[in-house]
């Protein structure tokens, strides 16, 4: 008597558990390498508009703040903006969008960073002369 007990309670226990487990998702392919292939289909890139200009990271100073080397020959001491902080990753040799301050011009704001095929798009367009390979 006290065996189909048991046994009663332990197919609940096994059937609670298995439907525990499909309730969560699959991430195995969420830290997966991504693939770029610019084949796919057209490359849209971001341009610079207005005061904005193209350049590229140089140096890492500490503090959400880089120097940057812009396309208008300049280097110009740049920050991420707090609302922008924790969703760009940049590091040296990423190429990016700023906006230079209007009050001091040898410094600006980083808007946006622009991904490895974007990259191979500007090249291909003239927008980013560049000596060196960053990718």
């Amino acid at each position: 008597m006290h065996f189909l007990f048991f046994e009663r309670v332990y197919k609940r226990l096994i059937f609670s558990l298995v439907m525990a487990f499909k309730k969560f998702k699959d991430k195995s392919r969420k830290n997966s390498p991504k693939v770029f292939n610019s084949e796919n289909g057209p490359v849209r890139v971001k341009l610079p508009r207005g005061r904005e200009v193209i350049g590229i990271i140089t140096q890492r100073v500490g503090g959400s703040r880089m120097m940057v080397s812009c396309m208008d020959g300049k280097t110009r001491n740049c920050r991420v903006p707090g609302r922008k902080r924790r969703g760009l990753w940049l590091r040296e040799g990423d190429a990016i969008i700023i906006e230079p301050w209007e009050f001091d011009d040898d410094k600006g704001d980083v808007l946006y960073k622009y991904t490895v095929t974007e990259v191979l798009k500007l090249k291909g367009m003239g927008k980013l002369d560049t000596n060196v390979n960053e990718f």
